[in-house]
């Protein structure tokens, strides 16, 4: 349990600090063709780190058809989540819209003890309920409670960043599924993840690949796909060790590390 905490502390300042470098040097880009290009940039980091492990079939277990689809449809949920957060990451203030997009354990928590049973000790679920309360003081701007939740659904920024919080909260008890269930490692989880994203947003993303020049971008692209590779590791780590209600939370916090700098 302790090295799924850490590994689940760790991306969330990995990628808090991720989140802030994508608003400043690549908002100009349209959402769905960044999203292929680093994850696809992120495969090229991951993939050789991985060879040199033992052999890829090693990684896969045999799934049946409907765990397959699982897996994948987890995956393909992934992409949709993305494409809506950073759509709003291009359009608003980094420092709102990660909060809202991060009230994820929100949605995790009913689905994974009602549908899935699974049991949490008194102090787990304190300890998430504080986490999900101080990503909503990190949000908080004056006025009543229900003030910051009637903004979001009349702000598109905020919209878009709580239908994708909503997703990510299947999309979490997904990956719990996938890899604590189902079995499938976390290095074969980022090697699905990092390779059907930009398949999922290529026809999304070439109808926009003319909107930015990338030449001499590629360095920092390539830079990004390798912090979202290692990110991409150390969340996937957290989910085999420990249930989503806890992970996603922890992860989550990414929102605390995005609002400081940005």
């Amino acid at each position: 349990m302790t090295s799924g905490v850490t590994a689940a502390v760790a991306a969330a300042v990995l990628m808090g600090c991720y989140l802030v470098g994508v608003k400043r040097y690549f908002s100009q880009y349209p959402p769905t063709l960044y999203l292929a290009l680093v994850h696809g940039l992120g495969l090229c980091w991951y993939l050789p780190a991985v060879i040199t492990t033992g052999p890829l079939t090693t990684l896969f277990p045999p799934l049946s058809l409907i765990e397959a689809v699982v897996v994948t449809g987890t995956v393909g949920l992934i992409a949709v989540a993305l494409a809506a957060f950073y759509h709003a990451l291009a359009i608003g203030d980094v420092s709102y819209v990660a909060p809202i997009s991060k009230l994820v354990p929100v949605f995790v928590l009913p689905v994974e003890v009602l549908v899935l049973g699974q049991q949490l000790t008194a102090q787990q679920i304190v300890g998430v309920v504080i986490a999900t309360g101080a990503v909503y003081v990190a949000n908080y701007h004056g006025g009543s409670f229900l003030r910051q939740f009637r903004t979001a659904l009349t702000r598109r920024d905020a919209l878009l960043a709580l239908i994708s919080a909503a997703i990510f909260g299947i999309v979490d008890v997904g990956k719990r599924v996938s890899m604590q269930e189902l079995a499938v490692s976390a290095r074969a989880f980022v090697i699905i993840t990092l390779a059907l994203v930009p398949v999922a947003l290529a026809p999304l993303a070439l109808q926009r690949r003319g909107a930015v020049d990338l030449r001499g971008e590629w360095v920092k692209l390539f830079a990004a796909g390798g912090i979202l590779a290692v990110g991409q590791h150390l969340v996937s780590v957290a989910f085999v060790a420990l249930p989503a209600s806890i992970v996603s939370p922890i992860v989550n916090m990414q929102a605390i590390v995005a609002v400081i700098p940005g």
